[in-house]
């Protein structure tokens, strides 16, 4: 066969559409009856041709591996097996394509969503934070969903830019606070940057839309700016000259005319209000704190400022950026407005941007958030525009999947009205102490010492329900029947103060209806606790546009309790994230010494938490 002919029947073979391509496979089988080869006894350049053709050809290549044309078959089998050379190109793609579909599995979610021109190796993505403030979940779901398509899926560069062009909003400790957060998540750029790197590229880009008629400078007050905005008015600046405006500009540059802003000239009464001429380069003269994207994604919220990006890339002659919006985060209960979170830090109505209650990254870690569930969570949800009102129920859900099998358990009794409890048959005689696993079913976790003796104490929420000569189950123990229950009066239904136990530790544990927590007096030292337990700031699910935010703030949102635990938990840190049997999973704030008392942060309501009380 001639290299003509086989180029020409290449061509053929390139067409996905198995109709067109049948004629020329059928040809090339017969052609291949009696040979190993295309032409002669060794790989020609027509065996190269048609092979890699055909093998780039996912309809071709499927029905040659169906091995319905026999000869056909046989020779493309045999040249990929004697020719590896000829496979790099697909087995990289291959393996890139594996790579993504396992991302995709892991993540939980459909990423399908055909981002235009995205090669892999060349997609570039970033995640352009203002230092404003602290990290929170939304912004986290950006940052997840830029840096997993990026590295994971398409194997590209990530860019982190600090979006640092406000200098009156901006702080140190906020760009710190990002940087460390970040790193937290996992998330790693390949390049960091400001944008405040760029003044002078964007002094002169400003100059350039100056000269050429494409802004103008404006004087025009806030409130009446905005009016005229909203009703389609144009301004009475709009029309200044090219002189004008650039002498104003080299005003505002020098400090002599602060009043006046630039704004782009795009248009008046646009219905999209995003492109009726948003102002583009503002005076600032507070001290700043610091003296090639292919793809752009990021939330829908900033779906009508579309068009005003590609006017500026158009206006500009600047490079091409793909944009894909997915939906913003949005959870009942809860804003994520950093204006709204900034004024609850300022006001005092949380400790601070660390506080449990804020839905920001920090917060939700100090509740007890491991980063691995975080980042299951967003990953989970995809980068879908449909917009969805998240239950924090399973935000939670998913983090005790994660922490149930590594969370130690202990034991905790509530002091308020603590219920002493006497063994006055078959006890032991003095206390004494078991070694114990801390978690049944995870023995790397190591174990606990547990004290038994003839005291004990229980909550009062249990042994109020108690009746006469019930058999009760004293839980890790054994069975016990109540032989006395002693009321602060005759009544029935108040507080029980002090209960006599028989041990019956041959009873079942299965019949008994109660299975409740106790703990020792005897034989250990029971650490003081305070458990800390949270509500919603919001007292509604969601806010309407014309609510007022602050109305709706929850009066009570924190809620502590003391109570005593085992004497295993001295030995907790500040971070530890255990499981108080029957009282739900908590996360140690501040561990015990012998001046404070050990603060928990519970979740088993909302979040929550360990905490320590200086009184």
């Amino acid at each position: 066969m001639e290299d003509e002919v086989a180029s020409q029947l290449a061509i053929s073979l390139s067409e996905e559409d198995f109709k067109s391509i049948k004629p020329q496979l059928a040809y090339l089988d017969k052609y291949l009856t009696l040979r190993s080869y295309i032409n002669g006894y060794s790989l020609t350049q027509a065996d190269s041709t048609l092979w890699t053709t055909i093998r780039g050809n996912k309809v071709a290549y499927a029905f040659v591996k169906k091995a319905s044309l026999v000869n056909l078959n046989r020779w493309f089998t045999f040249v990929e097996q004697s020719h590896p050379e000829l496979q790099k190109e697909f087995v990289v793609k291959d393996d890139a394509e594996k790579a993504k579909k396992a991302a995709q599995s892991k993540a939980g979610a459909s990423y399908n969503i055909a981002l235009q021109d995205a090669e892999v190796g060349k997609v570039v993505t970033r995640f352009p934070p203002e230092p404003s403030g602290y990290l929170h979940i939304g912004h986290a779901k950006a940052a997840l969903l830029n840096d997993f398509f990026a590295h994971d899926l398409y194997k590209g560069t990530l860019l982190f830019r600090f979006d640092d062009t406000n200098s009156t909003k901006e702080k140190q400790e906020f760009q710190d606070s990002i940087t460390e957060d970040l790193a937290l998540l996992g998330i790693k750029p390949d390049k960091t940057s400001h944008t405040s790197d760029h003044f002078q590229t964007l002094y002169e880009y400003c100059v350039r839309m100056i000269k050429e008629g494409n802004a103008y400078a404006d004087d025009t007050d806030q409130k009446t700016m905005r009016d005229e905005r909203m009703t389609g008015k144009a301004s009475a600046r709009r029309n200044r000259t090219v002189e004008e405006n650039m002498a104003i500009f080299e005003g505002m540059i020098a400090g002599t005319e602060v009043q006046n802003c630039i704004r782009a000239k795009m248009a008046v009464d646009n219905p999209n209000k995003a492109m009726r001429d948003p102002v583009i380069y503002r005076c600032n003269h507070t001290p700043h704190h610091r003296t090639g994207v292919t793809h752009a994604l990021r939330s829908t919220e900033f779906t009508d400022r579309n068009p005003q990006y590609q006017w500026f890339l158009d206006c500009l002659n600047l490079r091409k950026v793909h944009i894909w919006d997915f939906s913003r985060l949005n959870l009942k209960r809860t804003f994520l407005s950093k204006r709204k979170l900034t004024k609850l830090v300022d006001g005092g109505r949380v400790w601070g941007w660390d506080d449990p209650r804020m839905p920001t990254v920090r917060g939700v870690q100090r509740r007890g958030m491991t980063i691995p569930a975080l980042r299951e969570f967003i990953l989970k949800q995809g980068p879908s525009r449909n917009i969805t009102l998240m239950d924090w129920t399973i935000f939670w859900s998913i983090n005790k999947k994660e922490i149930d099998p590594i969370a130690p358990r202990y034991t905790a009794v509530d002091q308020k009205e603590a219920v002493k409890a006497t063994i006055i048959q078959r006890g032991p005689v003095k206390a004494y102490t078991e070694d114990k696993p801390r978690h049944n079913k995870n023995p790397a976790l190591g174990m606990k010492k547990v004290a038994y003796s003839r005291h004990l104490i229980l909550d009062q929420e249990d042994a109020k329900l108690f009746k006469q000569d019930e058999e009760i189950t004293l839980m890790a123990w054994g069975n016990a029947i109540v032989r006395k229950i002693n009321r602060s009066s005759q009544d029935s239904h108040t507080s029980v103060t002090h209960i006599e136990l028989e041990l019956h530790l041959d009873g079942d544990v299965k019949k008994t209806e109660k299975k409740i927590t106790w703990l020792s007096t005897e034989g250990q030292s029971l650490i003081p606790v305070e458990l800390v337990d949270f509500d919603y700031l919001l007292t509604k699910d969601k806010l309407e546009e014309d609510d007022n935010w602050e109305d709706f703030l929850t009066e009570q949102t924190e809620f502590r309790s003391a109570a005593f635990c085992d004497a295993n938990m001295a030995g907790c840190k500040t971070g530890d994230i255990i499981q108080l049997e029957r009282k739900g999973y908590f996360r140690v704030d501040t561990p015990y010494d012998d001046d404070f008392t050990c603060f928990f942060f519970s979740y088993t309501r909302v979040w929550g938490l360990v905490t320590r009380r200086d009184d």
